[in-house]
């Protein structure tokens, strides 16, 4: 009964969602004329000459490309307390995230605009598709296990707070949504993820759970608990009306098996969406289509930079309405949290427009590039998931670094690879990993010719719980951190290798 009332409930906003298909441009230029004119009067807006912007090529020519260095330093005054800095009024919370070259965490402020029109409508809309493509659903007659971070003081400004974003969302959540969650808000907020882990799998233990949301590696961590703790074999044995998982943070590829052999159920379904500490970008409208739709009618305005621009003085950047289908991309978002023209260090493809639906292939930051082979996420995702088609191989964990030219100019890469369920032969693996992203990646295989440039890739298996151990000892554990899969440095590898030789 609930599911159909609330079914109900999102007729009117699923008719709206129909303008993504074919009237994209036009609703991205709304987003920026109405980002441009709510902060014309900010300290922001009046130093860029807001009130002067009447288009694109105006707004592209007044602001420059921003990344969080950049603007730290306002970010750091609306902590404190100043208002009208980079979005109009105060801002109360903000999202605490991996850091930079500089700095350990990035705090993005999340105004109250952006928390109700950027974030929950991501979430909301999220279940809109949902409920569109399933009308048998019953997601509402039972449980949302959702997965969240914590919280701590901002500054010691009162009613002021950072956090995880996911601790954010928990925590400003309609008081409604409260009846059809678990764990319970004492619980979700725990900053020591262990103790959070064993206490969602209780509250959650004998709940009807129909839908969970979260971290893919996280959520897998609760679950594996939550079987320990019934003696059942599989989810679906705990709870019989389970359905959907609306996952995102990392890429599901590498834990789709681990999920299919402990939710057996085979008309499960997994919805990926795009959420970042920076806002709501995209979300699987089609469960048949791995592509994501963006978001265009939220605060957002998307730029997009061609990776072959990058670094370059003066390099091209288009809006949405100058994409191509197949160019690799760094995301720019200006948006109302008052993030202008920022560069947000992911990257996407898109393969089509009209509507425009895209894939994330990795991170500005995160590649492997020492010896011209550009090998991106993306790539590294497609061959470790051929990999273990072929030898019924399940990784849980990995991360890949360079092993730079030695005095007989050999080098190759790294990997650290923490199986689920380790191959048969570690050496089959490999070359079926390195055969495929010559397969995928012509740089790659052009530096792979012969052994001449680059040697055949090495595999390191990780015992049980070494990325768990490396995680906690950086102090995270949970939330919404990920493990950084690919560096053109050995830092996060080598601290790996070193916390599993002192084993």
């Amino acid at each position: 009964m609930l599911t159909e009332l609330a079914r109900f409930g999102f007729t009117s906003r699923q008719r709206k969602l129909e303008r993504h298909i074919n009237g994209g441009a036009e609703l991205q230029r709304e987003v920026l004329r109405y980002l441009v004119d709510e902060a014309k009067d900010t300290l922001f807006g009046t130093s860029h000459g807001f009130a002067n912007i009447r288009s694109y090529k105006d707004f592209a020519k007044q602001i420059p490309i921003n990344t969080y260095e950049e603007l730290k330093g306002l970010i750091d005054r609306m902590r404190r307390g100043e208002r009208d800095i980079l979005w109009p009024g105060g801002v109360r919370w903000y999202a605490k995230s991996s850091g930079t070259t500089n700095d350990k965490s990035k705090f993005i402020p999340v105004s109250a605009d952006g928390l109700q029109n950027v974030h929950y409508a991501g979430g909301r809309d999220a279940v809109a598709f949902y409920l569109m493509q399933n009308p048998k659903s019953r997601i509402f007659d039972g449980r949302a296990l959702i997965l969240g971070g914590s919280h701590s003081p901002n500054y010691n400004m009162a009613g002021s707070l950072v956090g995880d974003l996911s601790a954010i969302l928990i925590e400003n959540i309609n008081p409604l949504v409260n009846m059809v969650r678990v764990p319970k808000k004492r619980t979700a907020l725990l900053s020591d993820f262990e103790v959070k882990r064993r206490l969602i799998a209780e509250e959650a233990l004998r709940k009807n759970v129909s839908n969970l949301s979260g971290v893919p590696s996280w959520m897998l961590s609760v679950l594996n608990v939550v079987l320990e703790r019934s003696g059942k074999k599989h989810i679906d044995d705990v709870w019989p009306n389970i359905e959907v998982f609306f996952h995102g943070g990392v890429q599901f590829a590498p834990y789709r098996e681990q999920y299919r052999n402990i939710i057996a159920k085979p008309d499960m379904h997994y919805m990926e969406t795009y959420n970042a500490s920076e806002g709501f970008f995209g979300l699987q409208s089609n469960l048949a289509d791995p592509a994501m739709l963006l978001m265009l009618d939220y605060g957002v305005f998307y730029e997009f930079m061609p990776m072959t621009e990058m670094g370059k003085e003066n390099p091209e950047i288009v809006p949405l309405w100058g994409v191509e289908p197949g160019v690799n991309y760094a995301m720019i978002i200006s948006t109302s949290c008052g993030l202008w023209r920022y560069m947000i260090g992911d990257t996407v493809k898109f393969s089509q427009t009209n509507p425009y639906k895209f894939i994330i292939t990795g991170r500005t930051k995160h590649f492997i590039n020492a010896f011209g082979e550009e090998l991106i996420v993306d790539n590294a995702e497609k061959g470790l998931e051929y990999a273990c088609n072929l030898t019924g191989a399940q990784v849980l964990e990995y991360t890949a670094a360079p092993v730079f030219m030695d005095a007989k100019a050999t080098c190759r890469h790294q990997w650290l690879i923490e199986f689920a369920k380790a191959p048969a032969d570690l050496n089959e693996f490999a070359q079926l990993l390195d055969g495929h992203l010559q397969a995928i990646n012509s740089d790659y295989e052009a530096k792979r010719y012969k052994d001449i440039t680059l040697q055949p890739l090495e595999i390191i298996a990780a015992p049980e719980g070494l990325f768990n151990d490396w995680m906690k000892g950086r102090g995270k554990l949970g939330g919404q951190n990920k493990v950084p899969r690919l560096s053109n440095s050995r830092e996060h590898i080598d601290a790996l290798l070193n916390l599993m030789n002192s084993e």
